[in-house]
């Protein structure tokens, strides 16, 4: 398995926001004074491509219209069942603008967390690749202060990668971690993607493990995302007594699953803090499916201080510092909800709306 990944030393002071859009936010999400104060931010950014084919990748639909042309194009797309995505495949132009367009209201998202400067660590998911990352990092963000790019190119057919940008320096190599899934699940594999482990330096020396989430689609069994689950558990059970943690991303487990089969009173709460469940006043859930009229959050942090028998660590959740970060006007739809990027147009941001936490040394 390919590793890509990229830490760049010289941090950029500028302040000042890069695109219209960045600016345009009607309230910034602030982040409390106090130092050390370490911000987390989950966003899956909905299908943040290049117009480039990649190789092996299905990324058809992410082309530009001039790309879409030829006969052996229009009949892979005709074989797809969703008339959603069929339309996509055939008609989206996924030119320059729209890729600009795409990155620019991703940034703008980010930026209204902590007075324009964002938060100091973001999960992402559904990223292309490496170098669409560090377009977002190095043109839409460069003066945010990000200074690794951590992205492990997985199995996902689509070509759909968790990834981390963070202003804190890591502490060694990122590790995209299989999941591992029992059962059979036919060919369903190949729509999931791994977890992305990567530990980062905080101010204070301390070693902080944070992990990249996109559990499989809720279409699929429960069965898989237990396993994703376990898996996750699994990985943090293996971490040094001591080593504060967070898991954050899609964990795509919905309101309706969760009453159901109570997912995070069996696999997160056990071991991890809900974010989320400490403090979120007002929040309905970071996604919205419109046929069931239902909110849920499928995007979560979950938080570990590491505390063991006989070790106590000085990182802690910060009472209040959980929020959804929604405030962009083009993250909202008219009814409130999330406001997916559209074509042709090129409207909205995500599906998905940021959460984001704050961690402080005691």
């Amino acid at each position: 398995m390919k590793t890509t990944w990229r830490l760049v030393i010289k941090l950029t002071l500028a302040t000042a926001c890069l695109t219209a859009l960045a600016s345009c936010a009607r309230q910034d999400i602030p982040v409390a004074a106090g130092d050390p104060v370490v911000t987390i931010m989950a966003f899956n950014v909905e299908n943040l491509f290049d117009n480039k084919d990649d190789p092996g990748k299905d990324d058809r639909s992410y082309l530009p219209a001039a790309a879409k042309q030829s006969q052996a194009h229009k009949d892979a797309c005709a074989a797809i069942d969703s008339d959603y995505w069929r339309e996509q495949c055939l008609h989206w132009d996924w030119s320059d603008q729209i890729v600009d367009r795409k990155l620019s209201a991703i940034a703008a998202a980010i930026l209204q967390v902590g007075n324009g400067r964002g938060p100091d660590i973001v999960a992402l998911q559904e990223v292309e690749n490496i170098g669409i990352l560090e377009r977002l990092r190095t043109e839409y963000l460069a003066d945010a202060g990000f200074i690794v790019s951590a992205l492990v190119e997985g199995r996902d057919d689509r070509g759909i990668d968790v990834a981390f940008l963070s202003k804190l320096p890591l502490a060694g190599d990122p590790v995209l971690h299989d999941i591992g899934f029992t059962g059979d699940i036919d060919d369903r594999e190949k729509d999931t993607r791994g977890i992305l482990q990567a530990d980062f330096r905080l101010p204070d020396g301390t070693v902080l493990t944070g992990f990249s989430v996109h559990f499989p689609a809720p279409y699929h069994p429960t069965a898989m995302r237990v396993d994703a689950y376990r898996r996750l558990n699994e990985l943090h059970a293996k971490l040094p007594a001591g080593r504060p943690a967070f898991a954050a991303g899609d964990f795509n487990t919905t309101t309706a699953e969760d009453r159901r089969e109570a997912m995070l009173e069996r696999y997160a709460r056990p071991r991890w803090t809900v974010a989320h469940e400490q403090g979120c006043d007002g929040c309905r859930g970071t996604n919205y499916y419109r046929p069931n009229d239902s909110w849920s959050f499928l995007d979560m942090i979950l938080w570990s201080p590491g505390d063991a028998p006989g070790v106590k660590t000085q990182w802690r959740l910060r009472p209040g510092s959980v929020a959804i970060a929604n405030r962009v006007p083009e993250q909202v739809t008219s009814r409130g909800t999330p406001a997916r990027f559209s074509l042709p147009e090129g409207s909205g941001v995500s599906d998905h709306w940021p959460i984001m936490m704050s961690i402080e040394s005691q």
